[in-house]
């Protein structure tokens, strides 16, 4: 593990920061995660969902495109929806763990990018993501990702347990 827990009594300079760190370590507790696994494993799904681990990493990649960048600031991101086929995650015969691990950084990147720029207070930019209802504020995007990705963090213990790769923090 190379970015500690968040601990809630470790000192922050703002709740910003506070947001970060949890994206962050769940950012490399996902990447850790499917590095552990056998590589068959990352195209299989052992449950009966059907996702697959490198389907569930592009996910997770696209869901802050879509919040943040595509929802909160309003910009044109091309396809907001690349990670979805058929109403199912996808992930492209050609996509790798190393290419999609190297896509969730350049997204982090963007993504702490966003946060910068912004209040935690600041609404969003009225679009499409919203679906006719009013923008959210930063701080409730952010509440969202963060337990968006403690949701299949979880998830994906289920699946490295059934592949005998480690599991839990």
């Amino acid at each position: 593990m190379t970015v500690p827990f968040p601990e809630p009594t470790a000192p922050a300079q703002s709740r910003a920061e506070v947001f970060n760190r949890y994206l962050d370590y769940f950012r490399d507790r996902l990447a850790a995660k499917l590095r552990e696994l056998p590589p068959a494993d990352l195209r299989a799904s052992g449950l009966p969902s059907g996702w697959t681990p490198l389907e569930l990493l592009k996910h997770l990649t696209f869901v802050e495109l879509r919040w943040l960048e595509w929802g909160f600031e309003g910009r044109d991101v091309g396809d907001p929806w690349g990670d979805q086929r058929d109403g199912r995650w996808y992930a492209a015969p050609g996509d790798t763990l190393d290419g999609l691990l190297a896509a969730l950084d350049s997204q982090a990147e963007r993504s702490r990018a966003v946060i910068a720029r912004h209040d935690l207070d600041e609404v969003g930019v009225p679009g499409e993501r919203w679906d006719g209802d009013p923008p959210a504020t930063l701080e409730r995007v952010l509440f969202h990702l963060v337990q968006e990705y403690a949701r299949h963090i979880g998830h994906l213990d289920i699946v490295c347990e059934l592949a005998g790769a480690g599991t839990g923090e």
